[in-house]
């Protein structure tokens, strides 16, 4: 059975995982009402993707 030879040091452990943090949400302005909501979202205020009416809006 494989074996390490050696303990990984902390630094190097916290150095492996250096890229395992979550990027942070990314926000587009929305052209029809100017708020901010995610990219490649429904917008579910009004119902709306890519211009076109996609789910009946939620006030109704």
């Amino acid at each position: 059975m494989a074996v390490p030879k050696r303990k990984v040091s902390p630094s190097r452990r916290n150095m492996r995982r250096s890229h395992h943090a979550l990027p942070s949400n990314s926000f587009v302005e929305d052209k029809e009402t100017g708020e901010l909501k995610r990219p490649h979202h429904i917008d579910l205020k009004t119902g709306m993707y890519r211009g076109r009416q996609v789910l009946t809006p939620k006030g109704e």
